[in-house]
């Protein structure tokens, strides 16, 4: 993609996977919620992505949009994750519309479908366990940060059938830098690792598609999330896997 590409949440855990995997792939407008603690190597804004005329300038000239802003706190409380989750993500893609952008990437998460481990833990998490979730399942929200996600996913479904934006919804589990969870079954059945994380996004930028929701783990022996539709669709091809940890630290 030759045209300039807007990160939100540029400096949050993903936004960082993104930003050091991805540094000279794009043209990239970073936007950052505060002022950032070091110096970007790409153009950068800094507010909120419920302040309107900040959107409206951050997705000027932009072809794609990877959205990762909002409160993270799986424990976040409603008013917060309605207005900055919800409500943001909706000017968002106003913004991303009247500008023209042609493909949004959404950072949806492992939260949005937490309520099916409720009766399945923790047999799902183990390798010998052989239920997948693969995206077409109804969202089943673990709490108001998953109610979030899930209303950020069916918010890009109508822009996609309003509007015709291209958008790919990634359910992304649990990211960690530079090793898998240890003695942590879930941690390990839903790893990201850093360089698989930056290799996602780059896939649902270059890929082609109208409306996805697919899931963002590692290629882990112990998953209950399908990765199927990630490798046939965007061309996913995740280089790590959590059974695979040697106890070596590593820097990706």
């Amino acid at each position: 993609m030759d045209e300039t590409v807007l990160l939100t949440g540029a400096k949050g855990s993903v936004g960082t996977a993104i930003r050091e995997g991805l540094a000279d792939e794009y043209e990239w407008r970073y936007l950052f919620h505060n002022p950032p603690p070091f110096d970007p190597d790409h153009p950068y804004l800094v507010g909120d992505v419920t302040d309107e005329a900040l959107v409206a300038e951050a997705c000027e000239g932009v072809g794609a949009v990877v959205h990762l802003a909002g409160d993270p706190r799986r424990d976040a409380p409603w008013d917060s994750v309605l207005e900055n989750n919800i409500h943001g993500t909706k000017l968002l893609y106003d913004a991303a519309v009247d500008a023209g952008v042609e493909t949004f990437v959404f950072a949806s998460s492992n939260h949005a479908v937490g309520h099916f481990e409720t009766e399945r833990k923790p047999d799902l998490y183990r390798a010998d366990d052989d239920f997948l979730l693969d995206g077409t399942e109804l969202p089943r929200p673990g709490n108001h940060y998953g109610i979030s996600k899930a209303a950020g996913e069916t918010i890009g479904r109508y822009y996609h059938d309003e509007y015709g934006i291209d958008v790919c919804n990634l359910r992304i589990g649990n990211l960690t830098r530079d090793h898998p969870p240890v003695d942590y079954e879930r941690g390990q059945a839903m790893w990201l690792s850093y360089r698989d994380c930056a290799h996602l996004h780059d896939c649902a930028l270059r890929a082609d598609y109208d409306y996805e929701i697919v899931y963002g783990i590692s290629d882990n022996d112990r998953k209950y999330y399908s990765l199927e539709r990630a490798k046939e669709v965007l061309g996913y091809e995740p280089r790590d896997n959590s059974a695979e940890w040697d106890g070596e630290e590593r820097d990706y």
